[in-house]
């Protein structure tokens, strides 16, 4: 007679109510904190999510496609002095915005034309020219780009209509609009694009004997990257309202590569945490001592790295692992069980043996 096998249940988290509920109370909670929060904090969580948008573009080249890039903050300077000259020259602002995005991905599609031939070090040279070249050039052009003084463009006043503060504004503006580029991508991660970039990430030579081709993805993938950095750059320009050549910065590049890397590499979560990093560490390292910042900056790296390799989205699964593990530990009264399968594997295994010593 055949036994019982218990089914475990479902977790909360896989139960259909929660996984309904759980994006509800988000969209609830986010469209409530902007109005409850003080002016300082909505202005934070702002300049939070613009960073967090400039890391997950990098996360996709990155991250997803395993293809160094160290000239993600150029598309960011790039979009943010778009939409600076746009404004000013009284644009309208949907046409700015898009102005700012794909002005920035056809540049990321030229530079990936050429370097997505190469691998390792050849495509990291290739992207370190970016901000090393878009300083002076900006700099330069300084009919369109104020020169060494900069560029600054107000135009994130809140509508008279809505009663928002500026500040309650300018936070849902980014939420909006980096949240729909944060699904995009999630959406795009995870179906047939994310698993062509998982393929060619992991080996090439595999990817192409299962008819991808690694240099089509890396162009997408790159082109995706600098896509999302326009966006960036045009929130950017919204939340703080002036660029310079030094936004391009190559000590910016290093600083995004290092908040992608500490929020954690290949993940949507961690491209959050990464904006977050980027924002509040140099605030709370110039708190202790402005004249340790890069020092304080690095030590911080450091034993993050050192707790946490694969960066900050990795204690989630750590914890979540952990919590498995002690749900399927038995209790200390549980009685040992053999398995189904065993029992009639050892079942079979003495016919077999009574059968050989019968033909015997």
């Amino acid at each position: 007679m055949a036994r019982a096998v218990d089914v475990p249940a479902p977790s909360l988290r896989q139960r259909p109510w929660v996984r309904l509920a759980a994006p509800l109370l988000l969209v609830v909670l986010l469209a409530v904190l902007p109005l409850v929060l003080p002016e300082s904090t909505n202005e934070t969580l702002a300049r939070i999510g613009v960073f967090a948008v400039a890391v997950l573009g990098l996360n996709v080249v990155m991250g997803y496609t395993g293809q160094v890039s160290l000239g993600q903050i150029f598309f960011l300077g790039l979009g943010a002095y778009i939409t600076g000259y746009g404004v000013q020259q009284d644009w309208n602002i949907v046409l700015v915005f898009l102005l700012a995005c794909l002005g920035a991905a056809a540049a990321g599609l030229l530079v990936a034309l050429a370097a997505a031939r190469l691998g390792g070090l050849a495509i990291a040279m290739v992207t370190i020219a970016l901000p090393i070249v878009g300083v002076p050039l900006a700099k330069r052009l300084s009919d369109y780009t104020g020169g060494s003084q900069g560029l600054s463009a107000r135009f994130a006043d809140a509508p008279e209509a809505t009663g928002l503060y500026d500040d309650q504004w300018q936070l849902y503006v980014v939420l909006v609009i980096g949240g729909i580029v944060f699904l995009l991508t999630r959406s795009l991660v995870r179906g047939k694009f994310g698993r062509a970039f998982a393929i060619v990430k992991g080996n090439e030579a595999v990817a192409a004997s299962m008819g991808i081709s690694p240099y089509r993805y890396k162009v997408l993938a790159f082109t995706i990257a600098s896509l999302i950095g326009g966006v960036s750059g045009f929130l950017y320009m919204f939340v703080i309202q002036y660029t310079s050549p030094e936004t391009m910065s190559f000590g910016h590049s290093i600083e995004l590569l290092a908040a992608m890397v500490i929020g954690g590499a290949g993940s949507i979560v961690g491209s959050l945490l990464g904006g977050a990093w980027y924002v509040l560490v140099p605030e709370l390292t110039n708190q202790v001592d402005s004249s340790l910042t890069a020092l304080l900056q690095g030590v911080v790296l450091l034993a993050v790295l050192f707790v946490l390799p694969g960066g900050l989205a990795s204690l989630v699964r750590r914890l979540g692992r952990g919590r498995r593990r002690l749900r399927a530990e038995p209790g200390p009264g549980a009685s040992p069980t053999t398995p189904l399968s065993t029992a009639g594997s050892a079942t079979a295994t003495e016919e077999t043996g009574t059968e050989k010593r019968g033909h015997a």
